[in-house]
């Protein structure tokens, strides 16, 4: 065999190995949560606290158990997932026009800029009672909150993108003769494309942060992931608490999960970092 054929086989074999490598599970991120799980146990099992305020793990699986068979729950599932993509999808498509007209107009700079970031340093939170009042607790005033929260990262994305195209690229562009839509679809968008996507994924994962709060604060119709904490607390049902945090903490996990993949599988005309 050639040393051709040696040096592509070694290579096609290291890059299966780092494949399997991006792919294979690694069990030392359980190592924390197991080790929570075996203390939490003991110090319930002997009595070492007060089992009515933290209750035994034991007690959350037969509740959570409870709940699975339930089928309001995947309804509650269903609900938030639609609030939260339905208020993410409008955050992020605002935020994308407004992140690149402000990155590309001077005069959009000078005229939005000072608004947005004034605006942005007002909590989300601090919303609530205002929208509460001019459009109700319902599905409106909710997808309204998840939009906001969306907004802001992927606009401060896209901007940090746009402005980071270099002088050189578009003297490039304008030699080549490119018109200003060429320019914007051709050249910056895609230079921008990494900070964009960074920003789509910090925005989801804020769109799903206000989804909880919405469901939490903005109580109507008693449906939504959200509101399961809600009926916990009311009821102080522990048991229940602690499993809808479980929940959603597992469901924002998957969400992350997707979204990381779909900015690398996007991201992969990228050159590897070395």
């Amino acid at each position: 065999m050639s040393d051709t054929a040696s040096a592509s086989i070694s290579s096609a074999d290291t890059a299966s190995a780092t494949s399997d490598s991006k792919t294979a599970f690694d069990w030392r991120g359980l190592v924390l949560p197991i080790a929570f799980v075996i203390v939490w146990y003991a110090v319930t099992a002997l009595n070492l606290v007060n089992t009515k305020l933290i209750v035994p793990p034991a007690g959350v699986v037969a509740q959570g158990l409870k709940e699975l068979a339930n089928g309001s729950f995947y309804l509650g599932i269903g609900l938030s997932l639609w609030r939260d993509l339905s208020g993410f999808t409008l955050g992020a498509l605002a935020g994308i026009a407004v992140g690149a007209l402000i990155g590309v107009s001077h005069l959009a700079d000078k005229v939005i800029g000072p608004t947005f970031h004034t605006a942005r340093q007002i909590s989300l939170f601090a919303w609530l009672p205002l929208l509460s009042a001019l459009v109700g607790t319902g599905e409106l005033s909710k997808i309204i909150f998840i939009s906001f929260s969306a907004f802001y990262p992927v606009v401060l994305g896209t901007l940090e993108g746009v402005r980071g195209v270099s002088r050189a690229h578009a003297e490039v562009a304008r030699v080549y003769g490119f018109t200003p839509a060429q320019v914007f679809f051709r050249l910056i968008l895609p230079a921008a494309s990494p900070q964009i996507l960074a920003g789509l994924r910090l925005g989801l994962i804020y769109a799903w942060l206000a989804t909880i709060g919405a469901e939490y604060l903005l109580v109507n119709d008693g449906q939504g992931i959200g509101n399961i904490v809600f009926k916990g607390r009311m009821a102080f049902n522990v048991e229940l608490i602690i499993f809808g945090l479980l929940a959603i903490g597992l469901v924002g996990n998957v969400f992350n999960r997707i979204a990381a993949a779909g900015e690398n599988r996007l991201l992969r005309w990228r050159a590897p970092a070395r």
